[in-house]
């Protein structure tokens, strides 16, 4: 690995809303944002996946709504038919590590490339069962696994799974990335690979979102003159989780 400071700034929820998607790609088009994570069950994703310029891509794993993609997902795990946040806690390892497989396969239909690495929406792989079964998928398929914490990171590395050394983001009832808090971060950085996530967009126009205006705020941060002069001031490197080798 390259000595350094590398930063791969990750946007989640490409293809969660067709407004929060155009929003990534304007990040990308005109800002630093050079990766994205992609949510492959959602009625938008397949408009989502006719483009994808300047992004890696990655699978935003989602077993918190909509339908699943394996054929076989036991219906008495499901709520009405879909994925629900409020069970995912109770979902068996073998049956979370079937989905992913089938969301990298989705990914990789609709791109005709694997996945970059593989992250969860609400960071649901905070419970054992998901980051049990998401490891064993992941280490088959040779997919890094975002880790947002330092006991996160050791129970991916001690399942050969590998993670980022560092993260850093939030999203809550105001917008986590404003141009001060961008500079404030990126100032502070450890050399090696950190990832950023945020959530650039434009405010959904088909789902009902709490973070909303939000996104809007994070694209005007990360499309700012000031977001580029950052990395261009202070020697970063942008990359994707490419950057962890093999």
């Amino acid at each position: 690995m390259a000595q350094g400071r590398q930063v791969i700034i990750n946007a989640d929820d490409f293809g969660y809303d067709p407004a929060v998607t155009e929003g990534i790609r304007r990040a990308a088009r005109g800002g630093i944002v050079r990766s994205t994570t992609f949510m492959v069950n959602t009625p938008h994703s397949a408009e989502a996946a006719t483009d994808t310029a300047r992004l890696a891509v990655g699978l935003h794993l989602n077993l918190a709504r909509h339908a699943p993609c394996w054929a076989g997902f036991p219906p008495a795990l499901l709520e009405r038919g879909e994925l629900s946040e409020a069970r995912a806690a109770a979902l068996p390892a073998e049956v979370v590590e079937a989905e992913v497989h089938a969301q990298c396969e989705r990914l990789e239909a609709l791109l005709g490339h694997a996945p970059t690495h593989v992250d969860v929406h609400k960071h649901l792989h905070r419970h054992e069962g998901v980051l049990e079964g998401l490891a064993r998928a992941a280490r088959a398929r040779g997919l890094p696994v975002r880790s947002i914490d330092a006991a996160m990171r050791g129970a991916l590395r001690a399942r050969g799974v590998r993670t980022n050394p560092h993260f850093v983001g939030d999203a809550g009832a105001e917008a986590y990335w404003t141009v001060a808090e961008l500079e404030r971060q990126l100032a502070g950085l450890p050399e090696g690979v950190t990832e950023l996530m945020c959530h650039p967009g434009l405010s959904p126009s088909h789902v009902r979102s709490g973070y909303a205006a939000q996104r809007e705020v994070e694209l005007a941060t990360f499309t700012s003159r000031r977001a580029a002069e950052l990395v261009e001031t202070l020697g970063l490197e942008l990359v994707s989780f490419a950057a962890l080798g093999d």
